[in-house]
């Protein structure tokens, strides 16, 4: 989408099996949408925070940022980019194409609402 790099679920899935801490994942969602479940792993950090927020975010990991369907979190992605992130990818489909294809979805934890 408009030049921005994307990750599918499944891909997503199989780095979060394999990492070793060179991944980050961020929920752009509401917390009202966050209370609904999470990617296991995500941090919340609402989309209209992201730009005062976004210098916790280093770009010595790989960023992958998810919403409901893959628009607000490419819009997260544009942001980063253009401060310069260069290691930044949007989940397409978001956390309903996660969820349709049967991988968990869990009760946030209190460190994922922390944002």
């Amino acid at each position: 989408m408009f030049g921005i790099k994307e990750i599918d679920s499944q891909e997503l899935a199989q780095r979060l099996n394999d990492d070793s801490g060179t991944l980050r994942l961020v929920d752009v969602r509401t917390p009202g949408e966050v209370n609904q479940g999470v990617i296991p792993g995500a941090r919340s950090t609402p989309l209209h925070l992201l730009p005062l927020k976004a210098d916790e975010l280093s770009d010595d990991a790989d960023i992958i940022f998810y919403c409901r369907t893959g628009a607000r979190s490419a819009q997260a992605c544009a942001f980063l980019a253009s401060r310069g992130h260069t290691r930044v990818w949007n989940l397409r489909g978001g956390i309903v194409d996660w969820a349709r294809r049967g991988l968990p979805v869990r009760p946030p934890a209190d460190e994922a609402l922390a944002g």
